[in-house]
C-alpha cells in the first residue's frame, strides 16, 4: 500500500497547468484561464475489513484448570471477530482494529475466578469470558510533511512520527479495563515484490487498568491500601520503551499461475513497566505482587491465500483472503512466566511451578473480507 501511495502522489504532483502561447494585447479577444490541476485527494486508499478467526491454543495469565492425575490444562479456544480499518491519506497512515474474544469455559467469565470455581471458592459453571479489545495507530510521514525525498534513501522509504492507543474491557473477575499510549518514530522499508517492513521505537505508557484480585476487602489482598492492597483495584504502571514490527510481502518468486500466496507477520517488545499491580510495591509474597518482565507479543508469520483473485481474477485481489498463522506471545501483559504469582504459577501437593497460562503458543486461523 506504500508503494501505491507513492505512485498515486506522484501521478497527481505530475500534472502541469498550460497556458495560452503568443502575445496578450488590449484588442485581443479574452482567453478562457486554464484549469488548475486537481489537488491530491486527502484520502488516496481506504481499506475496510471483517475477519473471523480462531485461535485453538491461547492463554489467559492465572486461568487454568487442574485435572484428576494433576496435569494442567492452561490452555484455550478462542474465536476472534474482528473490524479492521487501514487509510492512507495525505501526510500518512492510519490503522484501527477492534476485536471481540469469545473464550471456551477455562477461561470463564464472572464470578468465577477460575475454571469450574466461583468467587466463593465452591464449585461453578461459568460460560467463557468476552473482550472486546481496540487498538489505533496513526502516523505523520516526515517527506509528506515537508514535501520532500529527503528520507527516502536506498531500502528506507520514509521516517514517520507515530502515535496511538490501545484500549480493553472483559467480564471476567479480573476485570481488565486496559488503556495505553504509544508516540515515537516509524522507520518505513521496503522489500522485494513491492513489500515492505516498517519498524518503530517507541514509548509506551499502559496509564490505567484495574485487577480485582488486588483491590482491597476482596479477600484475595492484604489490608493495607497502598502496600498490600489497591483501594479501587485500579493499577497505574510506568511509562517504559517499546519496539513495534510489522512486514508484508507478496511470493512473487511464484510462477504466474500461483501467484495468490502473501506473507505478513509482525513483533512487539514492551519494557518492564513496574510491578504486577503498580503502583503497589514489588514484595513478592508479601502481598503477591511481583516486578512485571519483558514482554513479547508476536505473530511470526502468516501465509495468506488470495481466495477472490484465485476464483474471480486480479480485478478482485484480496477481496477475500484465507490465511493461517503462528501466534506466540510470552510474559502476557508483562507478567513474568516464571514469576511464583498466582497469575503464572500453580501450587499442587505443596509444590509450585509455571502454569503455562503466562505464555501463549498457538496455531491461528481465519478468513477476512474486504468491503
Amino acid at each position: 500500500m506504500s508503494c501505491l501511495h507513492r505512485i498515486l502522489a506522484a501521478a497527481a504532483l505530475s500534472l502541469a497547468i498550460l497556458t495560452p502561447a503568443g502575445f496578450a494585447r488590449a484588442a485581443d479577444v479574452p482567453v478562457k484561464a486554464a484549469k488548475a490541476a486537481p489537488e491530491l485527494p486527502w484520502f488516496l486508499v481506504i481499506d475496510n475489513r471483517v475477519t473471523f478467526s480462531y485461535i485453538f491454543t491461547a492463554s489467559q495469565p492465572g486461568m487454568f484448570s487442574v485435572s484428576p492425575n494433576g496435569t494442567v490444562n492452561a490452555k484455550t479456544a478462542k474465536q476472534v471477530y474482528s473490524f479492521t480499518h487501514f487509510d492512507i491519506w495525505r501526510y500518512g497512515q492510519n490503522f484501527f482494529t477492534i476485536s471481540l474474544y469469545k473464550s471456551d469455559q477455562n477461561d470463564p467469565a464472572a464470578p468465577c475466578i477460575n475454571a469450574g470455581i466461583s468467587s466463593a471458592f465452591l464449585p461453578a459453571t461459568c460460560a467463557g469470558a468476552t473482550e472486546i479489545y481496540g487498538l489505533f495507530r496513526s502516523t505523520f510521514g516526515f517527506n509528506q510533511i515537508f514535501n520532500t525525498k529527503a528520507f527516502t534513501i536506498g531500502p528506507l522509504q520514509n521516517i514517520s512520527f507515530e502515535v496511538g492507543m490501545d484500549a480493553n474491557t472483559e467480564n471476567r473477575y479480573f476485570g481488565a479495563a486496559k488503556r495505553d499510549v504509544v508516540a515515537g518514530l516509524q522507520f518505513e522499508f521496503a522489500l522485494p515484490y513491492k513489500g515492505y517492513i516498517n519498524v518503530a521505537p517507541l514509548m509506551y505508557w499502559e496509564f490505567s487498568n484495574h485487577n480485582s484480585f488486588a483491590q482491597c476487602n476482596s479477600g484475595f489482598s492484604g489490608p493495607v491500601p497502598g502496600v498490600s492492597c489497591l483501594p479501587d483495584g485500579n493499577t497505574s504502571y510506568k511509562p517504559t520503551w517499546a519496539i513495534e514490527t510489522n512486514y508484508y510481502m507478496d511470493l512473487g518468486f511464484l510462477p504466474e499461475n500461483m501467484q495468490y500466496f502473501s506473507i505478513s507477520g509482525r513483533a512487539g517488545w514492551y519494557g518492564k513497566k513496574g510491578s504486577d499491580t503498580q503502583p503497589l510495591p514489588a514484595l513478592g509474597a508479601v502481598n503477591g505482587a511481583y516486578p512485571t518482565a519483558v514482554e513479547f507479543n508476536s505473530e511470526p508469520i502468516r501465509l495468506t491465500l488470495d481466495a477472490s483473485k484465485a476464483i474471480w481474477g486480479p480485478k478482485w485481489s484480496h477481496y477475500v483472503d484465507v490465511w493461517v498463522a503462528y501466534r506466540y506471545w510470552q510474559n502476557k501483559f508483562g507478567l513474568d512466566h516464571n514469576a511464583p504469582s498466582a497469575a503464572c504459577s500453580v501450587t499442587i501437593g505443596g509444590v509450585t511451578r509455571p502454569s503455562g497460562a503466562c505464555t501463549e503458543s498457538s496455531l491461528y486461523s481465519g478468513i477476512t473480507v474486504k468491503f
